[in-house]
C-alpha cells in the first residue's frame, strides 16, 4: 500500500515538474517587447513557466505562424492578423488586450507641433518615415493617417504616400544596433525628419535621444491602434494561462506602465 502512495506521489511530482518546465512560445509585435518582457518575468515568477519570445513585424509573423512556425501565442498590433488566423482555424478567438495610437517622432531642430505637423509632413523638403504596410501595421496605421490628411487637404493622400520612405517594418529593413530604438535610429542617422510611429515607441526613442521631440497628431489625423491577442490551435494549457495573464489585471497594470492603454474596459 505505502508503495503505491509514494508511486503516486512521485507521479504527481513528475507531472508538476513537467508542466512548470514547459515554456510558452510567444510571436508578439515589436511595439511590446518592453511590456511583454517584464509581462514574460512576472507570469514566470507567478506560475514557474518560461515564457520565449521573438518579436517582429505582426504581419510577418502572422505568416509565419500560418505556415506552420511553432508558436503558442500571438499577440499582434492589429485586430487583423490574429483574425485571419483564427478564420483559417490557425488559432481561437481574437481577444483586443491593448490600445496605443500614432505619433510623430521629429529630429531635433526641426519646429513641429500638433498644428503644424501636417504642413511639415507635406513640405517637399521633409523626409518622412512610415513603417511598411501589410507587413506591419505601423505601416498600415500611417497610411490611415493620409488618408485622413485628405479629408483636410484636397491631394495630401498623394503627396504623402508618394514620398513616404518605408524604412522599418520589411524583412529587408536595415536593423538598428542592438538595444537601439529603431525609429529613433532612423532619425539620429538623417534618414528622416519626421517618423510617424507608435506613441509608445516614440517615447521610447525620446528616452534614448532625449533631444528627440514626440509630437501628438492632432484630433483630425489621429488614428488609433487596437493590439489582438490569439492563442494558436493545438497550443498547451500554459498558453491558455499565459494569455489569460495577459488579460488580467496584473497584466494590464504592465501594459499600462508601458504607455499602452488597457484593451478591457
Amino acid at each position: 500500500m505505502r508503495a503505491a502512495i509514494s508511486v503516486a506521489i512521485l507521479a504527481v511530482i513528475a507531472m508538476t515538474a513537467e508542466a512548470r518546465a514547459e515554456t510558452v512560445q510567444l510571436y508578439a509585435a515589436g511595439s511590446l517587447r518592453a511590456a511583454l518582457t517584464d509581462m514574460a518575468k512576472a507570469f514566470e515568477a507567478e506560475s514557474g513557466t518560461g515564457v520565449e519570445a521573438k518579436y517582429g513585424p505582426s504581419g510577418i509573423l502572422k505568416d509565419e505562424i500560418a505556415a506552420g512556425a511553432k508558436a503558442d501565442v500571438f499577440a499582434s498590433a492589429n485586430m487583423v492578423h490574429p483574425q485571419a488566423l483564427s478564420a483559417a482555424k490557425r488559432s481561437g478567438a481574437v481577444l483586443l488586450f491593448a490600445r496605443n495610437r500614432l505619433c510623430a517622432l521629429v529630429r531635433p531642430g526641426l519646429k513641429v507641433d500638433s498644428a503644424s505637423v501636417l504642413d511639415r509632413m507635406l513640405d517637399p523638403a521633409i523626409k518622412l518615415g512610415t513603417s511598411t504596410p501589410k507587413a506591419d501595421p505601423a505601416g498600415d496605421y500611417a497610411f490611415q493617417v493620409f488618408a485622413k490628411a485628405e479629408q483636410s487637404r484636397a491631394g495630401a493622400q498623394a503627396v504623402l504616400e508618394s514620398k513616404a520612405l518605408q524604412l522599418t517594418g520589411n524583412a529587408s529593413s536595415a536593423a538598428p544596433p542592438a538595444g537601439r530604438n529603431a525609429y529613433g535610429w532612423h532619425v539620429a542617422e538623417g534618414r528622416a525628419d519626421i517618423f510617424l510611429a507608435y506613441c509608445t515607441a516614440a517615447r521610447e526613442a525620446q528616452k534614448q535621444s532625449g533631444d528627440q521631440q514626440v509630437v501628438e497628431l492632432p484630433e483630425n489625423l489621429a488614428v488609433g491602434a487596437d493590439y489582438g491577442l490569439t492563442v494558436v490551435a493545438g497550443a498547451s494549457s500554459a498558453a491558455e494561462h499565459f494569455a489569460q495573464f495577459i488579460l488580467s489585471p496584473t497584466g494590464q497594470n504592465i501594459l499600462t506602465r508601458h504607455g499602452f492603454a488597457p484593451g478591457q474596459r
